[in-house]
């Protein structure tokens, strides 16, 4: 199933300062593969669906990938689906009440009701990037005008700054402390 666009040509438009029937006839397509890049390096989907994963558990804890959670419909584990009363779901995290071994396989419903600002503004930026310099140009000059390209509008790729503010978007990693062992 293809996720819709974290962004539309109308605001694609607007942010770029120019009217719709200025744009070329691949701003959706622009404007979807920048979305995919976006979804990609934040590892989120952004758009409200519903999930089924299979995760371990790490302890009772069981970290649910896609955020913001908004319901958890079904836990099963052992092939056995457990009651409303047997897990809590806090955040991200499920937290199992009931003890067992092996995976817990997860249907629930994430993502936001509306993109979030900032997620916009980076797929639009990535987009009006695209559009204003679609060969891929580092430089190119007429006559007297010489007009050089900044490195982050060659090709469709985000910008450190802008993979930063994705960051806060990533799944936590868990610290394992492994065995300490014996000093030898």
């Amino acid at each position: 199933m293809a996720l819709p666009a974290l962004a539309t040509v109308d605001e694609l438009a607007a942010w770029m300062q120019r009217e719709r029937t200025e744009l070329p006839e691949g701003a959706a397509l622009v404007l979807d593969t920048a979305s995919a890049i976006v979804r990609a390096e934040a590892r989120q989907r952004f758009t409200r669906g519903t999930t089924t994963v299979a995760l371990s558990p790490r302890g009772q804890t069981v970290a649910l990938p896609q955020r913001p959670v908004v319901s958890v419909e079904l836990v099963r584990r052992g092939g056995r689906v457990l009651r409303p009363d047997e897990y809590r779901v806090w955040r991200d995290q499920l937290w199992l009440v009931a003890p067992g071994l092996g995976p817990v396989v997860v249907t629930y419903t994430h993502g936001y009701t509306s993109v979030p600002p900032d997620v916009r503004a980076i797929v639009l930026t990535l987009a009006g990037r695209v559009l204003t310099n679609p060969s891929d140009l580092r430089q190119e000059s007429v006559g007297s005008m010489n007009l050089t390209y900044a490195a982050e509008t060659i090709g469709a790729s985000l910008a450190p700054i802008e993979r930063d503010q994705l960051a806060r978007y990533r799944p936590r990693a868990a610290v394992v402390q492994l065995d300490q062992g014996r000093p030898w």
